[in-house]
């Protein structure tokens, strides 16, 4: 992908030079960690040493004392109390969480998640019904609700109570709850925003917990779960997020769940895991159930007794995977056919594709996919319900909820925010809005928006890339949305000793005039470049020329040996 090198303009120098001093960094380290907001000693010790202790006090949210006083008389009264989550991952690690700690204590709760093709994302009628028709008293949904106004209303007709712990932004309007806990509410003082839904729900427990006299260490059991919801929603990991991903983690890698354990097992994972890990392998697997089945399946793994009784739940859920990266391969396949026939004269700015047969539990994977080889902002719908439904991505710095709104008059149902967002339609308005879609897309969209963006924080000699550097670095962690993994540039490099790995990647020393340190460089899917004589990036390297690159370090070990190594992210030649 040509990417749009964007560079960290430089911290202040006197800046730099006092936190070199303060915390024993070089200017390099002190320059990286002032550009994310960390310029004193106090500050660097709250980023490099997560506390849990530093939590903020769950009482702070709004509506936090009325939802823990209905939650305790619903315990106290013997109240039948229906756990409700959506099928995502945020979701189902919600309710897992959730039903987990309740259950530890109270036996009259059962959980809920509805089904992607009969009810939909969210809070659904039949989702209320089932509640009253057997005898619940309280429904507490996660990660859903904000704006299930009529859901809720219909709720209270039959006597049901709500809890609502949700993290999306609100209407103008909230459901009529006993209790609505959201940090994006305007009128809550919260000092954290960024929370996943499971951690708005963890926010509730820790505050039930402090009410109740229940140890904070049994909550702190169930960080691994809020720690693969954070990831999996790619929510900021900043704040209270740090705090409860460096936790969650460490849980997972040394003493999870057996329901992750399982997970863990069957994605191969032999490293440390870290949030990528959980991005790209465990959470595909927890949201297999719910694209292609229902979700109550990864919810019954989630919460499994024993690493037995998960492994078996794990390989239902493991063929389904198989199933889901099938459909993935195909309908992307299909929708990269189509967009390269309509491209015409090559000016449209957005994708929009429609076809009745694709299914609706891939159609986001297959937007980033498509964006992936045609950036710009995408949409990809199917039929549902005798509905045009689909699933829209973004692209860098591009609001796409904000498109859609300015379509609402073609759209029955949509929501979202500014990098995704779901919509529903008339399947007779998909023309027109394509259209309209397109138009609004060109109004407000710009050039530079168009081309992928590679943010890099600082440049790099090679004699720096050392253990000691890195083993810094590595502290940083864990890295994610508001903490990206570092990305450097080194300027005026060639490449040695050139190889192909596993018939699909690049593997070469690069070296650096003046510099000592020629490390490894490896660049993932780029054999097919070096392969065709055509392609530039075999002409430079093979010549010598000097090149520009951009570059992650990573530490590989192989038979006990390690090594520090680059991942190429880009290169550019002059």
């Amino acid at each position: 992908m040509d990417y749009r090198w964007k560079i960290a303009d430089p911290a202040d120098p006197d800046k730099i030079t006092a936190l070199s001093k303060e915390i024993n960094v070089n200017p390099t380290l002190a320059n990286l960690l002032i550009n994310r907001g960390i310029f004193n000693f106090q500050k660097a010790k709250e980023f490099f040493r997560p506390d849990l202790d530093k939590l903020h006090d769950p009482m702070l949210m709004k509506d936090m004392d009325k939802a823990v006083d209905r939650l305790e008389r619903a315990v106290q009264h013997h109240e039948k109390i229906l756990v409700y989550g959506d099928y995502d991952v945020d979701g189902t690690t919600a309710v897992a969480l959730f039903f987990e700690f309740i259950k530890e204590f109270y036996d009259q709760v059962d959980f809920y998640i509805p089904d992607r093709y009969q009810e939909g994302y969210g809070v659904s009628e039949k989702g209320v019904r089932y509640a009253a028709e057997n005898g619940f008293k309280l429904i507490i949904s996660l990660d859903c609700g904000i704006k299930a106004i009529d859901k809720v209303s219909l709720a209270k007709e039959f006597g049901v109570d709500f809890i609502i712990c949700d993290h999306h932004t609100p209407g103008p309007i909230l459901p009529p709850a006993v209790a609505v806990l959201d940090p994006k509410r305007s009128d809550c003082i919260y000092p954290y925003k960024e929370l996943s839904g499971c951690g708005v729900g963890f926010k509730l427990i820790q505050a039930y917990s402090k009410r109740t006299g229940i140890p904070e260490e049994k909550i702190f059991s169930l960080l691994d779960l809020l720690a693969v919801s954070i990831a999996a929603d790619i929510v900021p990991i900043t704040g209270e997020n740090r705090i409860l991903a460096a936790y969650g983690l460490e849980r997972l890698n040394n003493n999870p769940r057996p329901g992750l354990k399982a997970l863990v097992l069957k994605s191969k994972l032999e490293k440390e895991i870290d949030i990528t890990d959980v991005v790209f392998k465990i959470g595909p697997r927890i949201n297999a159930s719910g694209r292609l089945e229902h979700a109550k399946a990864s919810v019954e793994l989630l919460i499994s007794k024993n690493l037995e009784e998960a492994i078996r739940k794990a390989d239902l859920v493991e063929d389904v995977n198989a199933a889901r990266k099938n459909f993935d391969e195909n309908i992307t396949k299909e929708a990269l056919e189509m967009i390269k026939v309509a491209e015409g004269n090559g000016t449209v700015k957005s994708t929009v594709l429609f076809k009745e047969d694709w299914h609706k539990g891939v159609i986001g994977i297959v937007a980033s996919r498509c964006i992936e080889q045609y950036y710009r902002p995408t949409i990809i719908l199917t039929e549902s319900n005798n509905k045009a439904t689909g699933s829209a991505r973004s692209v860098f710095d591009f609001d796409i909820y904000e498109a859609i709104s300015e379509c609402s008059d073609l759209l029955e149902q949509f929501g979202g925010h500014k990098y995704a967002a779901g919509l529903t339609l008339a399947v007779e308005n998909v023309p027109a809005f394509q259209q309209k879609f397109e138009s609004v897309v060109s109004a407000r969209i710009s050039e530079i928006h168009l081309k992928p963006v590679l943010e890099i924080d600082d440049e790099l000699l090679l004699d720096q890339v050392n253990y000691k550097f890195y083993n810094i670095l590595k502290q940083m962690a864990p890295f994610g949305p508001g903490n990206p993994e570092p990305v450097f540039c080194a300027n005026q490099v060639y490449a040695e000793n050139i190889r192909i790995l596993k018939d699909k990647h690049l593997r070469f020393d690069l070296v650096q005039d003046g510099q000592g340190t020629h490390p490894i460089c490896i660049a993932f899917g780029m054999v097919d470049q070096l392969k065709d004589p055509d392609q530039i990036i075999y002409r430079f390297l093979k010549s010598k020329k000097r090149f520009n690159l951009a570059f992650e370090i990573r530490e590989n070990t192989f038979r006990d040996k390690s090594t520090l190594q680059l991942y190429v992210k880009d290169i550019k030649f002059d």
